[in-house]
């Protein structure tokens, strides 16, 4: 049994390392494919319109690249602190109607019993509101200095 779940490892692993391998390889051919286009869109600016030129127009082409870069990391950005947001609303609703957990629950007040648990419910309880607070930024109001 774990014979065959090493073997299947083994093959994934062999398998995605090989296929990182081919997208370096892949990245490096394209990296210098761009290189010899900026290199030849360089030299007809050049000799069409002069050095100042020639370099002002690179700058603005790899502004250009930059800017499209960069709006495309901050919609990214926006897009991961919205599923973040949206896990943790719901993260608590799913715990509390788990069919397991509850079981688990019962079981534990059978075994313990409720009166020597509620002690510990109660300090649970409260330890949860206070991270809960903390995390959702409850405390508006500043220290007194």
């Amino acid at each position: 049994m774990f014979r065959r779940i090493l073997e299947r490892l083994g093959g994934a692993t062999g398998t995605a390392l090989r296929l990182v391998s081919l997208a370096a390889v892949a990245a490096f051919a394209l990296f210098v494919t761009i290189c010899f286009l900026c290199a030849a869109g360089f030299v007809l600016v050049l000799q069409t319109y002069g050095l100042l030129q020639a370099c002002l127009a690179g700058a603005a082409a790899f502004f250009v690249v930059a800017l499209i870069a960069a709006g495309c990391l901050l919609a990214y950005r926006r897009k991961l602190r919205k599923d973040a947001a949206k896990a943790t609303k719901t993260a608590p609703q799913t715990l509390l109607t788990d069919p397991m957990l509850l079981a688990a629950g019962l079981n534990l007040v059978r075994a313990v019993g409720a009166k020597r648990l509620l002690p510990i419910l109660a300090v649970g309880g409260l330890a949860l509101g206070l991270m809960a607070g903390r995390a959702t930024g409850g405390d508006t109001t500043k220290p007194a200095e």
